[in-house]
């Protein structure tokens, strides 16, 4: 599997699905600048931008995000299941095994999230008097790490943009000492 940026796909998801469009957008754009342009990758992202899409046109065309529920983890267990058979289907052309991945991906991190079910309604409705103070924490914890994953991810591009300027300092300065300098009118003042 070709690799894609789990941090920009994860974020994404978050985004789509807490309907944060032009943010959601703008991870979208770096992460198509990120990956190389294969099939797999091609449909990958093909998958994303139609989630993005789906949600944001809130249709009844597009049934399956809005017939899905997102709390229930057994029918995001069993569609992240589907999803990943087609994505390992070896009779699949790459461009939609790399689409169906991209769906396996969307339902794991939904079941991953703040909203999915509890197993006993009973417990937590005796213990939503205590989540309310823990729920609070853990926006500012989420809120850390969203802040550390963006400080992160700066770096990188700053680090790799000093890579890219050394390398080119580097070609440049190999250029200058393979073809000869021609001579100049200051060259000769100076003999």
């Amino acid at each position: 599997m070709p690799p894609i940026p789990s941090v920009y796909v994860t974020r994404f998801f978050q985004l789509v699905t807490n309907r944060r469009f032009a943010e959601a957008e703008r991870v979208l754009l770096r992460l198509r600048q990120k990956i190389s342009t294969t099939e797999w990758n091609t449909g990958y992202f093909q998958a994303l931008r139609g989630m993005l899409l789906a949600q944001k046109s809130n249709d009844d065309r597009y049934a399956f995000l809005s017939n899905m529920n997102f709390k229930n983890q057994k029918e995001l267990q069993g569609h992240r299941r589907e999803f990943l058979r087609h994505a390992r289907n070896k009779l699949h052309a790459d461009y939609d095994r790399g689409y169906f991945a991209a769906w396996a991906s969307y339902m794991r991190v939904l079941a991953k999230l703040e909203f999915a079910d509890d197993k006993t309604k009973s417990k937590h409705q005796a213990k939503k008097e205590v989540k309310a103070p823990a729920k609070a924490e853990k926006k500012v914890i989420e809120k850390s790490k969203e802040k550390t994953e963006i400080k992160s991810i700066n770096e990188a591009e700053k680090q790799i943009k000093a890579e890219i300027e050394k390398k080119e300092t580097e070609k440049a300065e190999v250029t200058e000492r393979i073809e000869p300098r021609q001579s100049t009118l200051f060259d000769y003042s100076k003999k």
